[in-house]
């Protein structure tokens, strides 16, 4: 089936490790033009590198920081810059670190996860929505969390992902008659497939372990459907979709979890 991708202006944040990089993969293969954000330039240059190898009509880099006043400006203005508007944009920048409610009394902590997590995600929706009203439409797609709906250790991270989920509905009603369509993807734990597959700026890269060690995982494995944990491929099928004006022209304001059965919401 043509999703009807090739070509499209396509800007991912935080598209240069694990679910990022995955995402970017898959819209490679498409033949969509992207824009990779990200604060890791070097990750940032071997998954362009990627991505034009799997069939990418165009990488361009946009290193810059979503939580300084002008960072998602830079991301989504470097799709105007090169291809004069923007048809995709993928709210992906993200980051955590577990903690119990009771205990997780970090302020700066939370300050950070919520920058990163939901200011991001507003700072890249308010400059991607001119361009695409200019341009007649587009598609919002926001990476929030399984943690959205309430999960051990993920208090605060899983609050800001909440938020993503009020966010992109609320765009999803307000720019509908624009042509724009908002929709979020609810990924399961999603550990990555190599140490390639994360920058030295990734979450991950403290370790496995130091994320989600083999008792955890064996313990969300066991309440999982499928008995198996989400690939970033996985995640970046279902942006995909809801990307697609072909197989998702009349989706919007809607949210799926991709996670094995882990939630059903």
């Amino acid at each position: 089936m043509d999703l009807g991708l090739a070509d499209a202006r396509v800007v991912i944040t935080g598209g240069a490790s694990n679910i990022g990089r995955g995402i970017v993969h898959r819209f490679a293969a498409e033949g969509a033009r992207i824009v990779l954000n990200d604060i890791d330039e070097p990750q940032a240059e071997k998954v362009k590198a990627e991505a034009l190898e799997l069939g990418a009509a165009a990488v361009e880099l946009a290193i810059a920081d979503l939580t300084a006043p002008d960072g998602g400006e830079v991301a989504v203005g470097a799709a105007v810059k090169h291809w004069g508007g923007v048809d995709v944009l993928v709210n992906n920048a993200g980051w955590s670190v577990p903690g119990f409610i009771a205990t997780d009394t970090d302020r700066d902590k939370w300050q950070r996860t919520i920058e990163i997590n939901l200011f991001s995600a507003i700072a890249a929706t308010q400059a991607a929505i001119g361009p695409m009203k200019d341009g007649g439409g587009g598609s919002i797609v926001s990476i929030a969390s399984d943690a959205a709906f309430g999960q051990i250790r993920q208090g605060v991270y899983g609050a800001s992902k909440a938020a993503m989920v009020a966010l992109a509905r609320t765009t999803a009603r307000e720019h509908g008659r624009h042509g724009i369509r908002s929709n979020i993807v609810c990924p399961g734990l999603v550990i990555p497939e190599s140490a390639d597959a994360v920058g030295a700026a990734s979450l991950w890269s403290v370790g496995q372990d130091e994320v989600f060690n083999p008792k955890q995982i064996e313990f969300m494995l066991k309440d999982t459907p499928t008995r198996q944990l989400t690939t970033a491929d996985d995640v970046g099928n279902a942006v995909l979709f809801f990307a697609s004006p072909v197989a998702a022209g009349q989706v919007t304001g809607q949210l799926i979890s991709v996670s094995g059965g882990y939630t059903m919401p």
